[in-house]
């Protein structure tokens, strides 16, 4: 009974749509009262749930992120990536995958990346003869790979939402051949459409222009150098890496770049305050209800019901990407991690799948979620971009869901994909 009040109460409140953080948090006060929990202590988790050091990389890597999003570093790796490989038939589908793979290895946001991306390639591929569904389907599952690779915000979440207990280096490091394999996966499908389609091919760039335009972007690549070298070494942590990209992506945008006025910069800093400040309040409320939940045993009683169906963990690990690919669809990826993490790691635990690998299982079911209707958050932001109806993108977008769903299998039963890396690197 104590259950079914405290999450009772919270899909009630989600359904007359009330937001998600807010939701959290007062079907956390409504269940300390149903089992006469002082309110006090239900505020300590609340404010025990933000003072966690671990958390300065959130603000550090948005702030990182916003500034070269709109400092015209989105435009230079889309030049970078078209030297790369712009000339094959299909190319610029090839040039919008690869421009997110360098771009999410910067901002760790899919919704920065589609933006950023889009608004530069969508209307560059209509242009060249592709359709604009496809170019927004494109984006949308390129951007994908933000989610994985590092620096990923939803990475020092899950972290956080472990209890600590799972490395943010490890999971960094986790991510980057998943992430990659993502890519692979997504260029391949596109060179098959390109050949059925007869999409056009791209002009190879002059050696000189082609020697300029890689110069021209190795500022903004050396960010990743920065996040991932630095932490590699030991030389800082991941959220020492986070305070040196912002620093980093500062003096390169306004010193090197200078497409940005200082003027717009405190705008820059006031909107990534903003989406900190909600990132927080959720993180703190979550915080408060998980806590409610390990009061009333839910986590244990989840577990025992899934070992119930069977012992075997490839199935039950089937039955739990399943309940993601859903979920993921009705609500947005951080409340999801925060919330579900606590009640299925101890089943995963059981099953003796390491938590490093679970988080990159959790991270691909939410961002297939992420692109998947009715609040694929990432989705409308390419519909906007584009300025096409949701439905027509979420048709454009039927191949690349097959993709996607692959790389999920291969990531929840190849956990070497996962756990390799880090392993390699003594994480």
């Amino acid at each position: 009974m104590d259950a079914l009040v405290l999450l009772g109460s919270f899909f009630v409140l989600m359904i007359i749509g009330m937001p998600v953080a807010y939701a959290l948090g007062l079907s956390a006060l409504v269940g300390a009262l149903w089992i006469d929990l002082p309110l006090d202590a239900v505020m300590i988790q609340l404010a025990s749930g933000v003072n966690k050091f671990s958390l300065l990389a959130i603000p550090f890597f948005v702030l990182a992120g916003a500034i070269m999003a709109e400092g015209g570093m989105a435009r230079r790796l889309v030049a970078f990536a078209g030297v790369l490989v712009g000339f094959i038939r299909g190319g610029l589908s090839l040039v919008n995958i690869l421009a997110s793979t360098f771009f999410g290895a910067i901002s760790g946001s899919s919704v920065a990346d589609t933006a950023s991306i889009g608004s530069v390639l969508i209307p560059e591929m209509v242009k060249k003869g592709y359709p604009k569904p496809f170019a927004t389907a494109v984006t949308c599952s390129g951007s994908v790979q933000a989610i994985l690779i590092p620096p990923s915000h939803n990475a020092v979440i899950y972290s956080l939402a472990a209890g600590g207990s799972v490395s943010i280096a490890a999971l960094f490091m986790a991510g980057v051949v998943p992430g990659l394999l993502l890519g692979l996966t997504l260029a391949a499908l596109c060179l098959v459409i390109a050949k059925r389609e007869n999409y056009p091919k791209g002009e190879v760039i002059p050696l000189k222009q082609a020697l300029k335009i890689c110069v021209d972007a190795l500022w903004g690549l050396m960010t990743m150098v920065i996040i991932l070298g630095g932490i590699l070494s030991g030389v800082f942590t991941a959220n020492e890496s986070a305070s040196i990209a912002v620093l980093w992506a500062f003096g390169v945008t306004m010193f090197v770049y200078r497409d940005y006025k200082w003027r717009d910069l405190p705008k820059l800093v006031h909107r990534t305050v903003k989406t900190v400040t909600v990132v927080m309040i959720l993180i703190g409320f979550a915080a408060c209800f998980g806590y409610l939940m390990t009061l009333m045993q839910i986590p244990a009683q989840v577990t025992a019901f899934f070992t119930s169906l069977s012992d075997n963990k490839y199935v039950i690990l089937g039955l739990i990407n399943i309940m993601l690919l859903v979920l993921g669809c009705l609500m947005d990826m951080s409340p999801l991690i925060l919330i579900l993490t606590p009640i299925l790691l101890p089943v995963v635990k059981l099953l003796g799948v390491d938590p490093v690998h679970f988080g990159m299982i959790m991270m691909v079911n939410l961002g297939i979620g992420l692109i998947t209707p009715p609040v694929g958050t990432v989705l409308y932001v390419g519909a906007a971009v584009s300025k096409l109806k949701i439905g027509v993108v979420t048709r454009a977008m039927s191949p690349f869901f097959v993709a996607l769903f692959i790389v999920l299998m291969m990531v929840t039963y190849l956990p070497a994909l996962s756990l390799w890396l880090p392993r390699a690197m003594g994480l």
